[in-house]
Parts: structure tokens; C-alpha cells; sequence
């Protein structure tokens, strides 16, 4: 539970004090100012009536680790305090928290509306793992509204797009397309892991839910993989009669209906009481602890990832081996003006480029780097190189590859914290490889 200002006093705090305390207080036995790391399974009841009421949802407190943990809740509310939501889930990764949003909304035989632009990792899921499911998906350009539209059927439960795409630091129109999901009465559910809660506040513009894969910037350090689902509370589950996973009897709880008791509490209670009970992907307490650290220096991070980033994507837009440079903090980009209203602190780290030398290039390039790191992961205080072709998109066909932006000439950028001086000096020496 949480708020997006406050964290229990009448005061309203920034961003960065909420950073540093939101959802954690010493802790009470011994003092600890750090949240501990509760590496444990299970808790005592004080008697029996005390765990019926647990296990009928009246009471809140913590049952099993697999459901609610200590460590981990105190990173949920963290989390939905930084993007000033009403409640989180956090879970095992990133695809637990798109599997963990769609399992509350959809039935078999649903649908729902995908970015063409999205982590190929999810393109898979959507597109072939969902199916299992009886999920069905279509991918939409989401720059034309219109397009969103008319994928529209009676069966769509969600829109779901990236605040800023990867790999192509694309910025998604997100006012337009929450007020397109309103229309329909369906969710806007927004990847927010590229932004951070520091760069966009996706809230604000209408969407109702954020996943994000925590392993990236939230941690900062590559050391910790995680998700988490963060829900506005705005959303009336009820009015439509299209969610009855969120506002129909839940025959587990004999007849509970989550909408109509936890009213702006009904998602996150069933994400916990259902999504997490029965699919299993929780969160280690350990990786809790690590991203609940690396939270605490988040605007600090990203601060020095924006401008690091805008100024490498600067030397390579004028580089004779790079055709292109897709970065949304360039005064080139078709996306500066969604950039400029929606991520005003900056337009991320993650870009790609694309080189005169195709394919082949762009393996060597990732090749012949030093500093960086060729690895499949965004958001470390490192900076890393992919060719997003030959790894994170290459189950995809080469149209869908285009789609996303993820071409055989493009390389996909993680700019870190290192001197950018030796950034730019390092892919000048990979970029000379390639000739």
C-alpha cells in the first residue's frame, strides 16, 4: 500500500528521499537501519484463529514466503511509492511480472494488443508462449493510433506497450493510447524498466498498470534478477464485466470478489493471494535486498546515464561507419518532442545504431570492443554492447526483427557510468574493426 508523496507523515518528499526510505524503518527488534534479508520460509501464527484469518485474506501479515515475504514487501511498497502507485508484486523476472499482469486479466480464447517495438524476449513470449494459454496477441505499430484502434476486439482485455522501447529508444504516445484503453475499458499496461520511475511517471498519463523487470536499472548492478507489477488503483475492474479473475467470486476463497473487497487494493491483493500462490515466481528476499539497494541511488544513476548516453549517441551520429543513431535525446529524432513531455530528465540510456556494414559489421563491432561488455542485459553501471539480431531478437523472423527495430545492421547500446571520455574512445576502436 502506498502513496505516491507521502510515506506516512503529512509532509510530501521527492522523489529521492522517497528513493532512500519509502517502505523501509529500522527495524524494530534490534535496531537495523538496513532492512534485513529475511532468508526464511515461513511465520508463526500467533493461534488458530489468527491463521484462518491470514489464510481468508482478513487479516494482512505473512503466511510463506512464496506469497509475502518481509524483504520483499518492503521493496513492493518502495516501488509503488517511486511511481506513485497504490500497490506492487514483486516476482522472479521480468516475464513473471508480464505473466503475472495478463494471468489476472485474461481467459482462455482472450486477446490482447502488443508494440511492434518491444524486447524480443517478450515478442516470444507474447507471440508463442502465450498461445499455450489461449492467449491470443496482435502486434500494432502504436504510433498510429488508428492502428490500436482497429486491432481492437470484444475479446481485447489490455493494451500493453514500452514507455521507451528496446532496443531503439522508441517513446510511446502514452496519453493518446491510455485514452484509446478507456474507450475500450480495458487496462493500458506499460513496460516502464527502460525509464525508471526517475525519467517517467506513466501514471500520470493514464496508464493503470507498470511491469518492470528489476534486474535492470532498479538494481543497477547485475547482480539481482527480479519483476515487479505496480497498480495505479484507478482502475474499475468491475464496471465492464470483462475481469472476472479481479470481480467475480474466486471460488478458492469461497466466493471472495477482490474488486468489491479491496476495492483500489483488488489487483495487487489477487496478484499475491493468486498470481503468486499458484504460478510460484517469487522473488528471492536476497535479490529484494540488493535492488531495494540499488534503488537508493537511482536518480543519481540515471542522471550520469542520460547525459553519458546523449553525448556518445552525439559522436556516433556523426561517425562515417554508423548510417544511423535511433536515441530520443538527439535533436534528430523523430521521438524528441514525446521525449521532451515524457521523460523530461532525460531520454534513457539504451539506444541502437545502425551500421554501414550490415550484419557482419555489427558482429565484429561487438567483437572488438574492450570496456564495454558483450552481454544480453540492459541497466548495469557498465556499459554493454549486443547485436540484438544474433541473440535477443534471433528467434524472430526478419520482418519482425525490422519491426522492432533490431534490423542485421543494428547494434543495441547499455551507455554506463564509466568516463565517457573512454565510452567514446573504446567504440571508436570497435567501430575501426569494423571497416
Amino acid at each position: 500500500m502506498s502513496d505516491k508523496k507521502s510515506m506516512g507523515k503529512s509532509r510530501e518528499y521527492g522523489f529521492e528521499t522517497r528513493m532512500i526510505h519509502a517502505g523501509t524503518q529500522p527495524e524494530p527488534v534490534t535496531g537495523a537501519r538496513q532492512t534485513p534479508i529475511f532468508q526464511n520460509t515461513s511465520y508463526v501464527f500467533h493461534d488458530a484463529d489468527h491463521a484462518a484469518s491470514l489464510f481468508n485474506l482478513q487479516t494482512f501479515g505473512f503466511i510463506y514466503s512464496r506469497l509475502t515475504n518481509p524483504t520483499v514487501a518492503a521493496l513492493e511498497e518502495r516501488l509503488a511509492n517511486l511511481e506513485g502507485g497504490r500497490g506492487g508484486t514483486c516476482c522472479a523476472s521480468g516475464h513473471a511480472s508480464q505473466i503475472l499482469a495478463f494471468f489476472a486479466l485474461m481467459e482462455p480464447g482472450d486477446h490482447f494488443i502488443a508494440s511492434t517495438r518491444l524486447y524480443g524476449g517478450s515478442i516470444t513470449q507474447f507471440g508463442k508462449t502465450f498461445k499455450k494459454f489461449d492467449w491470443q496477441v496482435d502486434f500494432v505499430d502504436v504510433d498510429d493510433p488508428e492502428a490500436v484502434r482497429r486491432a481492437l476486439t470484444p475479446k481485447t482485455k489490455a493494451i500493453f506497450v514500452e514507455s521507451l522501447a528496446n532496443p531503439g529508444g522508441v517513446v510511446s504516445d502514452l496519453e493518446a493510447l491510455a485514452a484509446i484503453a478507456r474507450e475500450a475499458e480495458i487496462p493500458l499496461i506499460v513496460d516502464n524498466t527502460m525509464a525508471t520511475p526517475y525519467l517517467c511517471q506513466p501514471f500520470d498519463w493514464g496508464a493503470d498498470l507498470i511491469v518492470h523487470s528489476t534486474t535492470k536499472f532498479l538494481s543497477g548492478n547485475g547482480t539481482s534478477v527480479g519483476g515487479a507489477v505496480i497498480d495505479s488503483g484507478n482502475f474499475d475492474w468491475t464496471a465492464s464485466g470483462k475481469f472476472p479473475g479481479l470481480a467475480a467470486p474466486e471460488p478458492a476463497y469461497h466466493g471472495l470478489n477482490f474488486h468489491e473487497t479491496f476495492g483500489d487494493m483488488a489487483f495487487t491483493m489477487q496478484a499475491h493471494a493468486v498470481g503468486l500462490r499458484d504460478l510460484g515466481a517469487t522473488m528471492a528476499p536476497m535479490h529484494a535486498f540488493q535492488t531495494l539497494l540499488g534503488t537508493e541511488t537511482l536518480s543519481l544513476r540515471m542522471e550520469r546515464h542520460c547525459a553519458n548516453a546523449k553525448q556518445v549517441a552525439e559522436f556516433l551520429e556523426g561517425h562515417p561507419a554508423v548510417a544511423w543513431v535511433s536515441c530520443a535525446a538527439l535533436a534528430s529524432s523523430p521521438y524528441r518532442a514525446l521525449a521532451e513531455k515524457y521523460l523530461p530528465r532525460g531520454a534513457g540510456s539504451v539506444f541502437t545504431l545502425g551500421l554501414k556494414g550490415g550484419y557482419e559489421a555489427g558482429v565484429k563491432m561487438v567483437e572488438g570492443c574492450e570496456l564495454f561488455s558483450h552481454l544480453a542485459n540492459i541497466g548495469d553501471v557498465r556499459s554493454l554492447i549486443l547485436h540484438p539480431a544474433s541473440t535477443t531478437h534471433r528467434q524472430l523472423s526478419e520482418e519482425q526483427q525490422a519491426a522492432a527495430g533490431a534490423g542485421p545492421e543494428v547494434v543495441r547500446l547499455s551507455i554506463g557510468l564509466e568516463t565517457v571520455e573512454d565510452i567514446i574512445a573504446d567504440l571508436e576502436l570497435a567501430l575501426a574493426a569494423t571497416a
